[in-house]
């Protein structure tokens, strides 16, 4: 497919380049040219009539980099708003482990599916997912066009180490909307020597490793307690921070901790709608960015947030920084931005879709700017991060091809089909409580 989306602003979130007006071309699922009008000039095409399979006239609307989701649970889309209201370790234990339990043959494939549809709704065009039954979840996302890296979700519970070796090699090369990456659940469901198992197997791979970490503060001080040692250090001790990698929450960050990541290069993976929501903190972000390490944001999942919605997402990462901070410059709304995009990217290994440049992968969103939401429009990245919506969400396209359009999908399946096939599976699940 040539495609020609022309009449455009663009933000390519390249380092030192702002909105300007031009237009992108799109062959089959990489950008071609990236093209900035001269001065009165109003557009450019370099081919013939009948060249391009599809034009688009974006309308001076908003070209960018579609939004990066580092980490979430796709498959949880069954237990959004059935275990709210309650803390962390009370959720986990008494709500979520129980329910997980009835998921069987491929339940978790149908209900990923419902999560990907929201994604593309907020202009989400990669997931970090981590869940159980990761095959299902890849097949979810090869089936409707959406971009994943999975994340292993090791655990005293459920995988092995021999499974997620076999995971990494399998959809290391199997799919070029999947990759993989070395992962556990978290410090508190993994014993000693499963975490020495880790290590041994990052650095046989030299590939680095994500966890949830620090996302309470007890959970930090019951790992002092069992280990003399932060989650942060504790992990580190046992190497499996050699080859970089990084957590997710990082809400009850020491110096110390702080030190690791930046000797480490790991990347902090903030969600602050989960974490207000279970009211575990508030992380410290301006503190992370003004260190250097690397910032990336989820949504986490579905039964946490409740809501797979990057925009959220933005302007709590700002808000709650100043709040924090008691200080209202302590973040700015672009590096903010920077985060849900090429912070995302690079923290999932998808240095082919970080930014909108001549090669990279077409992961392309619109942003309707004739929304009253964004006028005036006195500044196009501050108003995205302040007063942006999904409503705002035109296009998403994922390796060229376009799955969202003027609020319809364009997809092979039907969406009264996928939304039938999760209310059967939650109706089983519930009716046998």
């Amino acid at each position: 497919m040539r495609i020609r989306l022309y009449n455009a602003r663009i933000l390519t979130m390249e380092d030192g380049q702002g909105v300007f007006e031009g237009e992108i071309h799109v062959f089959d699922e990489r950008i071609g040219k990236v093209i900035a009008y001269g001065d009165g000039e109003t557009s450019f095409c370099d081919a013939a009539s009948g060249y391009w399979d599809e034009e688009i006239d974006c309308r001076g609307n908003l070209l960018m980099p579609g939004f990066k989701n580092a980490h979430t649970h796709s498959g949880m889309s069954f237990l959004r708003s059935y275990a709210d209201d309650v803390p962390l370790q009370e959720w986990l234990q008494e709500k979520i482990f129980p329910m997980e339990a009835k998921l069987q043959g491929e339940d978790v494939y149908h209900l990923a599916k419902l999560s990907i549809l929201e994604y593309l709704t907020s202009g989400i065009t990669a997931v970090f997912d981590m869940y159980l039954k990761p095959d299902q979840m890849a097949h979810a996302c090869m089936d409707l066009g959406m971009r994943c890296t999975l994340a292993g979700g090791l655990n005293n519970f459920t995988f092995s180490l021999e499974q997620m070796e076999a995971d990494y090699q399998k959809w290391n090369k199997t799919h070029p909307l999947i990759n993989y990456q070395l992962g556990f659940h978290a410090e508190y469901t993994c014993d000693k020597r499963l975490l020495e198992g880790v290590a041994e197997l990052s650095g046989k791979y030299k590939a680095p490793v994500y966890m949830h970490l620090s996302e309470t503060a007890r959970e930090v001080e019951e790992c002092k307690t069992k280990y003399g040692m932060t989650p942060t250090a504790f992990l580190d001790s046992l190497g499996i921070f050699d080859y970089g990698g990084g957590g997710y929450h990082c809400v009850y960050m020491t110096p110390e901790d702080m030190n690791i990541f930046q000797k480490r290069g790991l990347y902090v993976i903030t969600n602050p709608a989960s974490n207000l929501k279970l009211a575990s903190g508030i992380a410290p972000i301006a503190e992370f960015v003004r260190r250097g390490i690397p910032v990336a944001i989820g949504t986490d999942g579905p039964a946490s947030n409740n809501c797979l919605d990057m925009f959220r997402e933005m302007f709590l990462v700002s808000g709650l920084s100043k709040i924090k901070e008691q200080d209202a410059s302590s973040l700015d709304a672009m590096e903010v931005l920077r985060m849900a995009t090429v912070g995302g990217a690079r923290a999932m290994g998808l240095t082919d879709c970080d930014v909108l440049a001549e090669g990279k992968y077409a992961d392309i969103i619109m942003l309707d700017l004739h929304e009253p939401n964004m006028q005036p429009i006195h500044n196009i990245p501050k108003n995205i991060v302040y007063s942006g919506s999904k409503s705002n969400v035109k296009m998403t396209m994922i390796g060229g091809r376009i799955l969202y359009y003027n609020k319809e999908f364009i997809l092979s399946e039907n969406i009264d089909d996928i939304y039938e096939n999760c209310g059967k599976i939650i109706n089983v699940m519930t009716s046998s409580r």
